[in-house]
């Protein structure tokens, strides 16, 4: 046990979790009582009854988000169940509150079933004016977000979404200092999880937005290799993908897929990017590696066999890709514009701001630190802005 597990364990003991409720009302008269519940908060009903819109004006569902979860997907560590996620949930509110303003609240669903969940969500979104599903397994994360999106609030995962948004950002800057365009690239991810089908996705829906060249090529690879159009062995998520990437239908293996690549973005286990299979890539390669806690190859071994960038998702080292400078102000931006949605324009608004914080990318800095509280403020207000221009507002 570490010491960050041991000192970990001990506050959570100590302070019994890390969330707790305060009011925004005084409760020193009768008065205080008559306005704040009966029988003032009747009138309060009625106008809600009468007038619907009015439940964002007079409640807490103009800034109040559930964090969902099933506890299948537990960071790195698996399918631990619902009561073993609270502790992350938690901790996932306290920076939409730290970073935001933003009251969030665990939620955490008895229940792996994708029916029920839709169900469970579905039956509380009434006080909620956003969704994070959180720590969900593949390929259900999929569908249940699908089966969501109509819901009139902003429904969001961020294991997809927010790394995306991120991965983009660390990618744009990261270009910016090797060198190369994107137009120009071969993009090779390895694990073909929600996180890397999100982050193909928006490479890919930017290129055909207009808002930057499309990628040259994107290649997945999972733990069979190559995803490519002739196996039979895909998800329709990853069959779906097959149809839009891999150009050549190339298959075969990691290895094969990296040679003469520019960058390769992990989100899969540890060790498992030689040094070999980086010099095998075009010059100057990007590396985005964001298995944790250990990365798909250290910093120091990618730099040495030629990378001009190198990512990971560990605070120990430069240039970490962190879902917290993603989620907080997006989520802010659409509260604020009264999104019913967050769309890929969103997105890519997102994280062309967070890009955007960084005014000169070097391979030591290409993302803020994640700790910036001046990002989330940027990133609302451009995630606000698309919401308005593409018209999904309220």
């Amino acid at each position: 046990m570490s010491d960050y597990d041991r000192i970990s364990i001990e506050m959570h003991d100590r302070l019994h979790g890390k969330l707790g409720v305060h009011s925004k009302v005084p409760l020193q008269t009768r008065e205080d009582l008559s306005t704040a519940y009966t029988p003032g908060v009747a009138a309060v009903c009625h106008e809600i009854h009468q007038h619907p819109e009015r439940v964002y004006d007079l409640t807490i569902k103009r800034n109040t988000v559930a964090i969902v979860s099933d506890g299948s997907a537990i960071l790195g560590i698996g399918n631990l169940g619902a009561e073993a996620a609270i502790p992350v949930m938690e901790g996932k509110a306290v920076l939409f509150k730290e970073f935001a303003d933003i009251d969030a609240f665990p939620i955490c669903l008895a229940t792996q079933d994708t029916d029920e969940i839709v169900h469970a969500v579905r039956m509380i979104a009434p006080v909620f004016g956003g969704i994070n599903l959180e720590d969900i397994s593949a390929p259900r994360c999929f569908e249940i977000e699908d089966r969501l999106v109509d819901l009139g609030i902003p429904v969001f995962h961020d294991d997809q979404h927010g790394t995306a948004i991120v991965v983009h950002a660390a990618l744009l800057n990261a270009l910016r200092v090797a060198g190369k365009d994107l137009g120009d690239c071969t993009i090779v991810f390895n694990g073909s999880g929600a996180s890397a089908i999100a982050c193909a996705k928006l490479i890919l829906s930017a290129g055909e937005k207009g808002r930057h060249s499309r990628a040259g090529n994107v290649i997945l690879c999972d733990s069979k290799g190559i995803v490519h159009r002739d196996r039979k062995d895909l998800n329709p998520y990853k069959a779906q993908l097959a149809e839009m990437t891999n150009h050549g239908n190339m298959s075969g293996s990691l290895a094969d897929a990296l040679r003469g690549a520019d960058v390769f973005i992990g989100l899969s286990v540890a060790n498992l990017l030689t040094q070999d299979m980086v010099r095998s890539m075009k010059k100057h390669p990007i590396i985005l590696a964001m298995a944790n806690p250990t990365p798909e190859i250290m910093p120091d071994l990618a730099h040495a066999a030629g990378a001009a960038v190198v990512g990971t998702g560990r605070s120990d080292f430069p240039n970490q890709i962190n879902n917290v400078l993603a989620f907080p102000g997006t989520f802010r931006g659409a509260l604020d514009s009264g999104a019913r949605v967050i769309n890929d324009e969103m997105k890519l608004a997102a994280a062309e701001a967070l890009a955007a914080e960084v005014i000169e990318p070097s391979p030591e800095r290409i993302i803020p630190a994640p700790l910036d509280k001046a990002v989330p403020n940027k990133i609302a207000a451009a995630v606000a802005e698309a919401a308005r221009r593409t018209g999904v507002c309220r």
